[in-house]
């Protein structure tokens, strides 16, 4: 498998804080069958001051320790990347990277809120040669407001990627229930781990990969760990590999999901 979302590499934003921190998270990693990670820190001004010749250094030193510990991992270079000005400048200079210098890259809106002209944004990134990949939408607090957004950034290019911690209830019965809907509707492109860590959030896809079979079955949800993000890695045009088919029951499968927690005293 392939995971397209990290932070393992150390000290450099909220992920791995040690070089053992990062080599444990790689074993488990490759016990868990992930045999390619991107390393995918946070760039956000103002916090996490990292750029694309930095985040590569900073890879290729993680990558020789893991060959010198015999840890069969492949990192490749990336970034988790907020909607700043000044965005598509740093994409096209370099200092903002894609995933593995491909037109793919991901796209980390704010957790708490809608991002001002978040469609707008998005299409000029698409229309510019780009496409962004936006990470763990069943995670933001507003998903349920804007879930019709969600749908149209779709249709204008932009993939989804969710996390496959959250179909296990891992981040709570809501991330839960918005990730399996954004699966089993159809509307999710990558399967990644978000890994930050050894422990509650580390590199797993499997047991969030088994929930997307049972939502899409098992072609499916193969693409969304190997072909997918095989195909973003050799920077393969997307028209090839766009949505799933919808698999699971329709969306009153979800629709009073709310109703009904609200009922309960």
């Amino acid at each position: 498998m392939i995971d397209l979302h990290s932070h393992i590499l150390p000290g450099i934003d909220d992920g791995a804080k040690t070089l053992d921190d990062s080599l444990e998270m790689a074993r488990i990693a490759v016990a868990d069958g992930i045999h390619t990670m991107a390393c995918t820190p946070h760039i956000y001004p103002g916090m996490y001051m990292n750029d694309g010749p930095g985040i590569d250094r900073a890879r290729a030193r993680l990558q020789a320790e893991l060959d010198q510990a015999g840890i069969p991992l492949k990192l490749v270079v990336g970034a988790d990347v907020h909607l700043v000005p000044g965005l598509l400048d740093g994409l096209k200079a370099g200092s903002v990277p894609t995933l593995n210098r491909s037109r793919y890259f991901l796209l980390e809106p704010s957790h708490t809120t809608p991002p001002p002209r978040l469609e707008d944004s998005v299409f000029n990134l698409i229309a510019s040669g780009y496409t962004p990949i936006i990470t763990h939408p069943e995670r933001l607090t507003w998903v349920e407001s804007h879930y019709p957004v969600f749908l149209r950034l779709i249709e204008q290019g932009a993939w989804m990627q969710v996390t496959a911690g959250a179909l296990t209830g891992a981040f709570g019965k809501r991330a839960q229930h918005w990730g399996e809907r954004f699966v089993g509707e159809g509307f999710t492109h990558i399967l990644a781990t978000d890994a930050h860590s050894t422990g509650r959030r580390c590199p797993r896809l499997s047991e969030g990969l088994a929930v997307v079979r049972r939502l899409v079955g098992d072609a499916e949800a193969q693409r969304m760990v190997t072909e997918r993000p095989g195909a973003v890695l050799q920077n393969l045009s997307p028209e090839g590999f766009g949505l799933p088919q919808k698999v699971a029951p329709p969306a009153s499968r979800w629709g009073n999901w709310f109703a009904r927690k609200r009922s309960v005293p």
